[in-house]
């Protein structure tokens, strides 16, 4: 943990037990913020009107809560499509590489990302959303169709990309601690929920299997690279996209709220903000 994440975390505490605070408690920290639509909350108003347009960044996204709650001085590059070959080159005109917005006093750097890499996930997603209404959700007309590819791309692109990427954060900010979170669960382990999600109720355990690969893939390119792995295979258990508003953390595709389907909701994000926090130390 780095000497300002570390005072951060002892001047939370001080704060919560109403005694003095460490010295240089009052330097915020450096954050910066980088990741996908997941980290940017694509679809949760209100937009940021800082982001650029394409970029469908949030104010509510878990990297502004966290800075919120930490005092931290945000520089967020969050952006909604990014892939990891977006940390080292342009997403868009006039969009700069994320890593650009790195710098060696940088404190802190948080991300999701990966799960648009080669377009294997939300293929995935909208392949056997578009199988399991042919079938009217029985089967597993998905699994049948495309068995290991996807979580084989995972395993020989996207992991190898991950571990390229976090390499690149870790050129530009050697000296911070660098946290890259998994993906909440998007769907329950096995029934579903078709009215919602349109996927086969055999492609459930499927498509979950997938995301498990993928998050096990963030989880080892972490590890590889000395970053921090924040799982939330427990924490969002029960979270997911079939459960009633107010406990899903992540919208569906119909009966939802959020524009941007499958993807965090306002409390989704403040949870990640929250186990994020917790898993840094910052809680």
């Amino acid at each position: 943990m780095s000497r300002r994440l570390l005072t951060s975390a002892v001047a939370i505490a001080a704060l919560c037990l109403g005694t003095a605070t460490a010295a240089h408690a009052d330097e915020p920290l450096n954050y910066v913020a980088l990741g996908d639509s997941y980290s940017a909350a694509s679809g949760v108003q209100p937009s940021d009107p800082t982001a650029p347009l394409l970029c469908l960044r949030s104010t509510r996204n878990y990297p502004h809560v966290l800075a919120a709650a930490t005092g931290a001085s945000l520089v967020d590059v969050t952006c909604g499509a990014a892939e990891t070959k977006h940390f080292t080159t342009s997403q868009y005109p006039g969009v700069p590489p994320q890593v650009a917005a790195l710098h060696p006093d940088t404190d802190l750097v948080t991300m999701t990302i990966g799960g648009n890499d080669s377009g294997v996930f939300i293929s995935a997603i909208l392949a056997c959303g578009s199988a399991g209404i042919l079938t009217l959700g029985q089967g597993s007309p998905c699994k049948d169709l495309y068995g290991s590819s996807f979580e084989d791309t995972i395993r020989t692109k996207t992991y190898p990309a991950l571990v390229s990427a976090l390499r690149a954060v870790r050129a530009k900010a050697p000296g911070a601690d660098v946290a890259i979170l998994g993906y909440p669960w998007i769907l329950p382990p096995a029934g579903g929920c078709f009215t919602k999600m349109p996927i086969a109720s055999g492609d459930v355990p499927y498509l979950r299997s997938l995301q498990t690969t993928l998050n096990d893939a963030v989880s080892r390119a972490a590890s590889a690279t000395g970053a921090t792995y924040v799982d939330f295979g427990v924490a969002s258990e029960g979270h997911d996209a079939c459960q009633a508003t107010g406990t899903r953390w992540i919208e569906p595709v119909l009966q939802g709220t959020n524009p941007v389907v499958v993807h965090p909701n306002a409390l989704g994000e403040a949870n990640m903000a929250a186990r994020t926090a917790a898993v840094l130390g910052l809680a």
